[in-house]
């Protein structure tokens, strides 16, 4: 079996075996799926800029017709030389595509698949888990260490220094997705332009709690019943550990909020004023003011009691703490999807 764990992750793929002719790269961090599967394929050929060498395939693609990934990687290459196919994340199941080359691998080219959080009993993750030609590499939210490692990298790279304690503070105000994390310290590295050392004052200017932007952006899908940004959040959120409580705390108190203003609007008042009382960020006010004008006064209470109930039950047995929480999210998202009013 080829399966390393989170932590031996960069180890592996620095010096990959070169038994290993494909590598499955999955896990529910998407921006560390993709670096990693670039930096391999950085290593793995001559010139990733010449399509011959590394070779793009779309995963849907292949999931509709699998015998293009065996076609491709049983092709000898037009010029010789080292040879990558890099196949991107789908949906739709690429076991069958990816099992032949599992019993009979390609002596010309590796093979990198990147896909989603796998559980598990998922086929495709257990065929390159079991496979001795195959390694299976999971991409979680970074820690800490991680963060700070990321840190120290970009800001050597780019000749700037920063202390312990400001550099804690920026760790603290990075989420669990690498690529939002790398873009949040690039904005910081421009803003801070000539200044050599960055300061607290940099970052309180321009880098953003991704983790509170995060749940903003869980609690604003669930009173629009936008379902799929809920699903893509609320994934992010349980990967970084976010307890289903706080989940639904948060958007409790939103319901909340949001029940204050609609009782101002019923009474006459604005409902931009309505909002504007809530005092929340500028980017978040036109969300909100959706809200407050499509849910009425009986369903926000509705709601609330909805909140209420999954709250305690999450409190009583935390076993079924994450599909409560689901449970009573995706209920409220539905009901968003209808304006709040109902059938």
């Amino acid at each position: 079996m080829v399966a390393v764990k989170a932590h031996e992750a960069d180890r592996a793929l620095a010096k990959p075996d070169p038994a290993w002719r494909l590598v499955l790269i999955y896990g529910p961090d998407s921006g560390l799926v993709s670096e990693r599967a670039s930096a391999l394929a950085r290593a793995s050929v001559d010139d990733v800029n010449d399509a011959f060498q590394l070779v793009r395939m779309d995963g849907d693609d292949i999931a509709s017709d699998p015998l293009k990934l065996v076609d491709e990687a049983n092709t000898i290459g037009l010029f010789g030389g080292r040879r990558a196919i890099r196949v991107s994340p789908t949906s739709k199941p690429l076991h069958a595509a990816v099992e032949p080359l599992l019993s009979t691998p390609s002596q010309d080219a590796i093979v990198i698949v990147e896909a989603g959080d796998l559980q598990r009993t998922n086929p495709l993750r257990q065929a390159c888990e079991k496979a001795r030609t195959a390694l299976a590499v999971p991409c979680y939210g970074d820690a800490a260490r991680d963060l700070g490692s990321i840190i120290d990298e970009m800001l050597r790279a780019a000749g700037k220094t920063i202390d312990r304690g400001t550099r804690e503070q920026l760790t603290g105000l990075l989420g669990g997705d690498r690529q939002t994390s790398r873009r949040e310290i690039e904005k910081l590295l421009l803003y801070a332009g000539t200044d050599v050392a960055i300061s607290e004052s940099h970052i309180e200017a321009v880098v953003g709690d991704t983790a509170q932007r995060e749940q903003a952006a869980l609690v604003d899908a669930v009173f629009a019943g936008r379902l799929p940004v809920l699903d893509l959040t609320q994934a992010k959120l349980v990967s970084e550990g976010l307890d289903p409580g706080v989940m639904l705390g948060a958007v409790l108190r939103h319901a909340l909020a949001l029940l204050k203003a609609r009782q101002s609007l019923d009474s006459g008042r604005g409902a931009r004023d309505a909002v504007a009382a809530m005092r929340l960020p500028f980017p978040r006010l036109a969300a909100a003011e959706a809200a407050v004008n499509a849910w009425s006064t009986e369903k926000l209470t509705e709601a609330i009691g909805t909140l209420g109930t999954a709250m305690l039950a999450v409190r009583r047995d935390g076993e079924v703490a994450r599909p409560t929480a689901a449970r009573a999210l995706w209920t409220l998202a539905r009901l968003g999807q209808n304006g709040g009013r109902g059938r």
